[in-house]
């Protein structure tokens, strides 16, 4: 299918709903438009997903056969990988060779999730206990059973709208669940794709329901439907708590992925050069619309000013660009709205006395472009610090020993990732135990693997996505005991 026809398929989507404009961020110019399906569309998705639940069309599948299925959209998403690319790239604006290093990975989580087809299985025990009133000692059997949770409300975010939609759509339909899938209303180009590939592959009609529309209405009414049993939901945290006030009505499961301000210790025996280069990439990747970006870094004071000085020499070397820029690194943030936030930010910042090493300004060209920032004299309590920005800007302040290190990565409502550079291994170690966070790097960043555990202590969320906790996350366990 080509790029236009793409296009033009999304704007046929009906609703009711006000038109949105999908744009370029890069570009700033209207790629096309769709309808929002508001409560309306999500009540005819999440008729149709029951439907196929009851019927058991998916999840009574042999789990051989469910296997099959998710391995070639797998194999299809690999063969549509240059579509798909472009259509993230178009959507988001991130360079092309962004969206390429991106898309192994969405296939691989769906061949990983297609081993587990066949491995969703209980425990039996034997057990005596003294039986009710007669006092007699009864022989029994107990046994559990693992079945599929239901009906699955999933929101998608913008950064990386493919893989993302990927990470959570594997594990469910590996474990038999139907599902209704909402992309954010900034990008979704590449969800009604990966819905044709569901059904190319042999998903069955039903099992998987696309919707479109706003976060506060698809999305809210999607949270509040009493016919849907979980919401999986990443995003920010305001959101999240949103999501799970309206999940309250039937006390839907509910799992979440949600905002970071990870910190990143930085000490004085790091191999200082490519501890600070890891650093620097680790926070302005993506522009920094990443929810495990490194947006706060500590660094031992003997080596502050050399560290300092190495994120800004990589800051302004990084070129950025959209997708069809020769040689771009990073691309644009995702919306005005969003350069508007990011900048708000910066510029509080500066007039609370914050120092600017390098960046703090929007790049003089069309598209959201911000260069890379980097913030020291940055007071402990400015909002700049403790709220996450989701964008290039990093502030860097200076630590002394171990436990001060320690305290000031703690000292946030968030916990979702955290790195440390140090030659000391053994420090390395204790202070990965000593952050209050899901997931914790030594001496790299940015690093993940569909067989580890990811999710979030404190308000970066709720449950673990990824590895066996993925799958677990969509399945009820059922007690059953037999008298002997």
């Amino acid at each position: 299918m080509s790029l236009q026809s793409v296009l033009d398929k999304v704007s046929e989507v009906p609703g009711a709903g006000e038109l949105i404009p999908v744009i370029n961020p890069a570009t700033e110019e209207q790629i096309t438009e769709f309808r929002d399906g508001g409560a309306a569309a999500v009540d005819e998705a999440v008729a149709r997903a029951r439907a196929s639940f009851r019927s058991g069309v998916w999840r009574n599948l042999p789990g051989r056969e469910r296997a099959r299925i998710l391995w070639k959209v797998a194999d299809l998403i690999e063969a549509r990988g240059s579509e798909l690319v472009q259509l993230d790239s178009l959507n988001n604006g991130m360079p092309f060779r962004s969206g390429e290093g991106i898309l192994p990975s969405a296939a691989e989580l769906f061949r990983y999730y297609a081993g587990w087809c066949t491995k969703v299985e209980g425990t039996s025990f034997d057990i005596q206990m003294t039986a009710g009133i007669t006092g007699r000692q009864a022989d029994l059997h107990g046994y559990t059973l693992k079945e599929p949770i239901g009906v699955v409300g999933m929101i998608f975010p913008w950064n990386g709208p493919l893989f993302n939609a990927c990470i959570k759509l594997a594990p469910a339909l590996a474990a038999g669940c139907s599902c209704v899938i909402k992309p954010a209303e900034e990008t979704p180009l590449t969800a009604f794709v990966l819905d044709q590939i569901l059904r190319d592959a042999g998903v069955p009609e039903g099992v998987v329901n696309l919707v479109f529309g706003y976060g506060h209405t698809a999305g809210a009414a999607l949270a509040a439907h009493p016919d849907v049993d979980k919401v999986a939901f990443t995003g920010s945290t305001e959101v999240g708590k949103l999501i799970v006030q309206a999940a309250s009505g039937n006390l839907k499961k509910v799992s979440l992925e949600l905002g970071g301000k990870s910190p990143v210790l930085i000490f004085d025996d790091a191999a200082m050069r490519s501890a600070t280069v890891s650093a620097a990439m680790g926070i302005f990747s993506g522009s920094g619309q990443g929810c495990v970006c490194g947006s706060r870094i500590f660094v031992q004071r003997g080596v502050f000013d050399q560290v300092v000085e190495g994120i800004a020499a990589v800051a302004d070397k990084l070129r950025l660009g959209g997708p069809t820029d020769d040689g771009a690194q990073l691309g644009p943030l995702i919306s005005k709205k969003q350069l508007t936030r990011v900048m708000g930010y910066v510029d509080e910042g500066k007039q609370e006395g914050v120092q600017v090493v390098t960046g703090g300004n929007r790049l003089d060209r069309k598209g959201y472009f911000v260069h890379p920032t980097v913030l020291t004299n940055v007071s402990t309590d400015a909002r700049l610090y403790r709220e996450e920005i989701f964008g290039p800007v990093v502030t860097v302040l200076p630590f002394e020993d171990e436990d001060e290190a320690v305290a000031l990565a703690n000292d946030t409502t968030y916990g979702l990732a955290g790195a440390v550079y140090t030659q000391n291994v053994r420090r390395a170690h204790r202070v990965a135990r000593r952050i209050e966070a899901g997931t914790i790097t030594l001496n790299c960043q940015l690093v993940y693997d569909h067989q580890m555990p990811f999710g979030g202590y404190k308000q970066s969320g709720w449950g673990r996505e990824y590895a066996r906790d993925g799958i677990e996350m969509y399945l009820e366990t059922k007690s059953v005991y037999s008298q002997l």
